[in-house]
């Protein structure tokens, strides 16, 4: 099963998109994902604020 959600508030911190969304269980989540080819980082915080920082200090290792 595929889950998909639906994210608000999506911001962008250099390559880096951070949103917010509600997970299956109805809590609030926030993810972070790098846009840039092959980088595959993404990650989910409870907080805007990690996810937020982990945006600003994400260094991809592709170049």
């Amino acid at each position: 099963m595929t889950a998909h959600r639906r994210f608000r508030n999506v911001t962008r911190i250099g390559p880096v998109q951070v949103g917010t969304a509600y997970d299956h269980r109805g809590r609030e989540k926030h993810t972070t994902a790098c846009t840039a080819p092959r980088c595959n980082f993404s990650a989910d915080y409870d907080s805007r604020a990690a996810a937020e920082l982990a945006a600003r200090t994400h260094r991809c290792l592709v170049r």
